[in-house]
């Protein structure tokens, strides 16, 4: 029986220091939705003889058949602790009663952007770890290992329990169960194997009751978390009244808001958003100021005062034009693998068009996007992740409407090798403007640091200086002179200003951005989005007349002159390479090693691990690690990166011919 009801876990949202907020986390079937039960059998919604059986949190139907956590799900429990229980807690609390907000997420890798919404908006988090497995891919990409001491102190008098009760000793059994101090009822004890031993260790160590405390004592509240999280959330400056609401946790603060994600609901095209009120109230019927992902504050674009969310966003009140959006979330996988899809239908068209927007707006990570040719493309993390949002568009937002799916397509980069061998330059439309442009390879990790949002657009110029000198051996006062980053105003590549003594340069410069954003987004060899290229800008001769140098001179005459850079500068591919971790019995090594041949893996480790099980499903672990160079000329007709390159162009419908150099450069 529910031991708590609406009313008082309202009343409770008012004490900040009795809430903790935490998410579970942990590699696949690692047994976070079984722990999870737990809790919620000690909170009352499900019957303690069920729990780890129910999976309560597994709410979906594919995630009942797969038997693994596919969407994240949220559960707001109530506990009330003994006095006993809390004696030697030292922070600070408000009574005995307790509400833990807690999130059950997945742990396979292709759904780790659900783990990362999950995270954005707890103040901690459980690890959950296999004892005989051990730290797995998906373990290092949620936390840091663990000491395994663990193992040989705690689990071994555990493991003799569980062999005892699995293999029905019941005579070596009683005896160890009187030493624990352990007593059974007269009709447990007449339960056998499973059911012997689940009921054994949830008499002997209750997972809730050392759960419960171990959140209380070590988790913060949000009081806590939100003054030091606060440096890290909040994008504007940290003395502003909207970061020192979310400091104090303030409920008469500016309201402060983060959407991590938006949950489909049963009427068609209406959507939870499902976020973190970090400071302020939000009530029904107020109007609220959207800043999405995108949001520059100051400028127009992704921002709304309406019911507009995709993915994630931050709320404000209406008035409130000074604040600054919270952070957006960095994911530790890329959505690289892609299919085409089109309805088998031609009349379904519109069902497919409004189905891409839902599926779009529902997941955190995915990408739906349409390419020149007309065709619908959707990007995911794995071919995993790619299966479960093809099943929630044809099922959920589709109403069951056929669809024609295309193979798995990996996307590439496209990269330079070294520094173009000349300047290049491209006149404008009307001959009267002249752009002059070399290409050069970012210095190494400097790609990955602008990933990481480490280095970016809106960093304190300062600050960005200083790690670009001592970190890459940029000169300082050139770290001042980047124009922008791109694709998307945010990636990998970026344009810098060389110039000296240009007249009216300022007021090209949006131009040549907006060329530039154009052309990071769809190289010259392939239309893939470029990677690790510096684009400097050498020279400018410009029109005396503002109107001759406007931006439908400026722009196309960007992209040109960037395409020609890009091809001079010894043009390369990047691949994306995958870290699997692969699980099998011995016989089934010699298949493995063929498929791992057949991709140009490499195997950089091999272990044994004595005691694991064969489990009855068996899927390799996937996780993006890193973008590699093709080794070969993409501009040498016949090797294997021109192949590639043919390909992709007859995959978008483009002409399978690239467009050589002389179609972009002008004679100096």
């Amino acid at each position: 029986m529910v031991k708590f009801t609406a009313e008082e876990l309202r009343r409770i949202m008012d004490k900040k220091d009795n809430i903790r907020n935490m998410s579970v986390i942990a590699h696949v079937d690692h047994g976070k939705s079984t722990l999870t039960d737990s809790l919620v059998a000690a909170a009352g919604i499900i019957a303690q003889e069920v729990a780890g059986d129910v999976r309560m949190t597994d709410t979906r139907a594919d995630e009942a058949e797969r038997g693994i956590t596919i969407k994240s799900t949220g559960i707001s429990l109530y506990y009330e602790m003994t006095e006993e229980s809390l004696k030697t807690y030292k922070g600070s609390r408000d009574g005995n009663e307790y509400l833990i907000n807690l999130i059950d997420s997945p742990g396979h890798v292709d759904f780790s952007s659900e783990v990362t919404a999950a995270l954005r908006i707890t103040d901690g988090a459980l690890v959950v770890v296999d004892c005989i497995e051990g730290v797995c891919v998906q373990t290092e990409t949620c936390a840091a290992p663990s000491p395994w001491g663990f193992v040989q102190f705690c689990y071994e008098p555990i493991k003799q329990i569980i062999n005892t009760c699995m293999n029905d000793q019941k005579d070596k059994l009683w005896p160890m169960l009187q030493k624990l101090n352990v007593t059974m009822k007269s009709d447990e004890k007449e339960l056998m194997g499973k059911a012997l031993m689940k009921r054994v260790m949830q008499t002997w160590l209750p997972a809730s009751t050392a759960l419960l405390e171990m959140m209380i004592f070590h988790l913060p509240s949000p009081a806590t978390a939100q003054k030091y999280r606060v440096e890290n959330l909040y994008e504007g400056p940290l003395d502003d009244v909207y970061a020192t609401a979310i400091r104090n946790c303030d409920p008469e603060g500016p309201l402060m808001l983060y959407v991590s994600k938006m949950i489909p609901a049963s009427d068609k095209g209406r959507f939870f958003a499902f976020g973190r009120v970090f400071s302020g109230r939000v009530a029904t019927g107020m109007k609220v100021r959207i800043m999405g992902p995108n949001y520059v504050p100051g400028q127009k674009k992704d921002l709304y005062v309406k019911s507009f969310i995709t993915k994630n966003a931050t709320l404000t009140n209406e008035k409130e034009v000074d604040a600054c959006p919270i952070r957006a979330m960095k994911f530790s996988v890329s959505p690289v693998v892609r299919v085409a899809v089109q309805c088998k239908v031609a009349s379904d068209l519109p069902k497919l068009v409004e189905g891409l927007k839902r599926l779009a707006k529902s997941d955190p990570m995915v990408l739906c996007t349409i390419e020149e040719s007309g065709e619908h493309i959707i990007a995911g993390a794995g071919e995993l992740h790619l299966e479960i949002c093809l099943k929630d568009l044809q099922e959920d937002f589709m109403g069951g409407a056929e669809i024609i799916v295309s193979p798995p397509v990996v996307s590439f980069r496209e990269t330079v090798l070294e520094k173009s061998c000349r300047t290049v330059m491209s006149k404008s439309p009307n001959k009267h403007n002249r752009l002059y442009m070399e290409a050069r390879p970012l210095e190494e990790g400097l790609a990955e640091a602008i990933d990481d949002g480490r280095i970016g657009p809106r960093d304190d110029p300062k600050v960005r200086s200083k790690i670009l000198s001592e970190e890459f051996g940029w000169d300082k006062d050139l770290a001042k002179k980047i124009w922008c980053f791109g694709p998307e105003t945010t990636g990998p590549n970026m344009v810098v200003d060389m110039c000296k003594g240009v007249q009216y340069l300022n007021e090209i410069k949006d131009s040549v951005v907006a060329g530039f954003q154009w052309a990071s987004k769809e190289g010259a060899l392939a239309e893939e989005n470029m990677r690790g290229i510096c684009f400097e800008v050498c020279d400018v001769v410009l029109h005396a007349d503002a109107i001759h140098r406007g931006g439908g001179q400026v722009i196309p005459t960007a992209r040109r002159v960037i395409y020609a850079s890009q091809l001079t500068a010894k043009p390369r591919l990047l691949e994306p390479v995958y870290l699997v971790e692969i699980q099998a019995p011995e016989n089934a090594l010699g298949g493995i090693y063929g498929v791992l041949n057949q991709k140009r893996g490499h195997v950089f480790e091999e272990m044994q691990r004595p005691g694991l099980q064969p489990l009855a499903r068996q899927f390799p672990q996937c996780v993006f690690d890193h973008w590699d160079m093709m080794s070969s000329d993409p501009l040498e007709a016949g090797s294997q990166a021109a192949q590639l390159v043919l390909d992709i162009r007859k995959r978008k419908g483009l002409k399978e011919q690239m467009t050589p150099l002389s179609e972009f450069e002008d004679k100096l």
